[in-house]
């Protein structure tokens, strides 16, 4: 390690806290009015603490953070006060600003994709933030730069530090950016819901890492976050932040043995939990009929596009779905689940095997015959907000496959909108607003409301609930569960969440590099795995529980250790 880049740990006993905030506000100028964010927000973070920030979307845990490094939007006012070592932080100038950022305090972002320069590599971008606070010569910078790539575990510093951003993957550029973050030695973190995007087995090493640096490094985190399981794994203390106040504080076993707000209360409710989900008994009447989709020994490949090679990205695939029954299909990134759900709507073509979607066989499928049957495929997509068009109120939305149907007149098509409507539990007046004006869970509603609107036979869901808080995701699911009971459909849930696939599904398909490693009932899968792979899943799903979740990082260590992980 760099010696002008080093800090020495300090002793807790012997230090003053890292920042002390008082009395914060933060509000912006929305409508000829300052509309607060945040309220009165107090707490202290002392070195070697990670405290986590939790609430749902709007309750102000993100602008009160961004705020104490002047990151906010220009409509944007701080008061209050912040105190980063002694220095004051609200309406600091730009050059104590640009010091502290970096420096003494760094920002772990929710999407690396985003927060990271496209056209720089990941090498240049570290070199850069080092440059920019030490005089050392860009020589020393790359040594250093390739010290902190390794320091996070990335598998091949010296690739890492000459690729792009769009060269990694989703895990390894979490890496990437927590290699800058850390460039400096910062006193503190703001790491702003660090692991959503990531797969569960990433998450659990991605989480690993964070406790291991802020160990060793004896630097403060303050986690983001709306992933209770999160919470639980990595944070010492915990503030809950609803509608721009906190209204609870305590130590992680306190606020989730003995909540005392009715909130908490309410946000710990939601939390899905791992193996406490009751799997759904599968009748028999259900296995008489036909499947609504029949995968048997499917091989599915990305076709030749230019210099780059055909790829085989599902190897002898087989498994069914029948009518009234929820399969959910697990895994990481890269496992193929996704691209049998692209193959299942038609999108990708069937290489090998047989794949029949509500009785017709996609393999031979003609162009006519692919439009009949996605009549019959309703599609529910992961981001609710980019599968909406934005220039069309929901109405319009919702109407669209009744109107490409021809089968619907406007009449007849506003009547089911409203019908639909009534069925995710949205106003009717709600057909007349836009995309932009409703919330994540709000237009999700409105995505299943659409996939429902010619009466499917068979729902594709793929990642529906990722993006949503907690309360929010309880409510679409406990929603999607009680229609789908109602219209008998089939559905293929594809998802990393086992929590989720564990309160919906009553099968489970577990994939790994594009091949069915497990398959059966959601009880044997999730309780009694057999598959190495799938114990390593599951050991890596962090539970919103302190104390399990001890005893669950203890199980998946033993694991790696047996080289499960490998």
């Amino acid at each position: 390690m760099n010696a002008d880049t080093t800090r020495t740990a300090t002793p807790l006993a012997t230090v003053e806290p890292i920042l002390e905030v008082t009395d914060l506000g933060v509000e912006f100028w929305v409508g000829n009015e300052w509309v607060p964010a945040a309220v009165d927000i107090n707490y202290t973070v002392n070195p070697g603490e990670v405290l986590a920030i939790v609430g749902e979307s709007g309750s102000g845990k993100s602008v009160s953070s961004m705020s104490l490094l002047g990151l906010l939007p220009k409509n944007g006012r701080v008061t209050g006060s912040a105190k980063l070592r002694g220095t004051e932080m609200i309406g600091a100038d730009q050059a104590t600003l640009r010091r502290a950022r970096g420096n003494d305090i760094a920002v772990i972002f929710q999407e690396p994709m985003t927060a990271l320069n496209p056209v720089y590599t990941v090498g240049f971008q570290i070199v850069e933030a080092l440059r920019v606070h030490f005089p050392i010569t860009p020589s020393k910078a790359k040594e250093r730069a390739l010290e902190l790539l390794a320091l996070v575990e990335m598998p091949d510093p010296e690739k890492a530090f000459n690729s792009y951003p769009h060269q990694l993957s989703g895990g390894q550029r979490q890496r990437a950016m927590i290699a800058q973050s850390l460039s400096c030695d910062p006193d503190m973190l703001i790491a702003d819901e660090p692991t959503t995007a990531l797969d569960v087995t990433i998450q659990a090493e991605i989480l690993q890492l964070l406790r291991n640096l802020h160990e060793r490094l004896n630097s403060a985190i303050v986690i983001i976050t709306h992933d209770m399981g999160v919470v639980a794994d990595l944070a010492s203390n915990v503030i809950v932040m609803k509608s721009g106040r906190v209204v609870e504080r305590g130590t992680v076993d306190e606020i989730f043995n003995s909540p005392k707000d009715p909130y908490t209360q309410q946000l710990l409710a939601s939390v899905p939990h791992l193996g406490t989900g009751e799997a759904q008994v599968v009748h028999e009447q259900k296995r008489t009929t036909e499947p609504a989709l029949s995968l048997v020994n499917v091989d599915i490949e990305y076709p030749k596009r230019g210099r780059v090679p055909a790829f085989k990205a599902v190897d002898n695939a087989s498994f069914d779905i029948h009518p009234g029954e929820i399969v959910g299909v697990v895994g990481e990134s890269g496992s193929g689940k996704t691209t049998v759900a692209r193959a299942v709507v038609g999108l990708l073509p069937v290489a090998a095997g047989t794949m029949s979607v509500v009785g017709q066989n996609m393999s031979s499928a003609s162009s006519k015959e692919l439009r009949a049957v996605r009549r019959n495929i309703g599609i529910v997509f992961q981001d609710p907000g980019s599968s909406l068009n934005p220039r069309w109120p929901i109405g319009q939305s919702i109407a669209e496959p009744l109107l490409l149907s021809g089968e619907f007149d406007k009449k007849q098509q506003s009547t089911r909108v409203e019908e639909l409507l009534d069925q995710v539990e949205l106003p009717r007046s709600f057909r007349n607003r836009y995309p932009n004006e409703l919330s994540g869970g709000q237009r999700q509603r409105v995505g299943i409301a659409r996939a429902l609107a010619l009466r499917p036979k068979l729902l594709v869901a793929d990642e529906p609930t990722s993006a949503l808080d907690v309360s929010v995701q309880a409510r679409v699911l406990d929603l999607l569960q009680e229609i789908q009971e109602r219209l008998q459909f089939a559905c293929l849930f594809v998802s990393h969440d086992l929590a989720v696939v564990d309160l919906l599904a009553d099968r489970i398909v577990v994939m790994n590099h594009g091949k069915i490693v497990e398959q059966g009932p959601t009880e044997s899968i999730l309780r009694n795995p057999q598959d190495p792979y799938t114990q390593r899943l599951i050991a890596a799903v962090p539970l919103p529980d302190p104390a399990a979740q001890r005893e669950r990082r203890e199980l998946r260590n033993a694991l790696m250790e047996r080289g499960i992980d490998e």
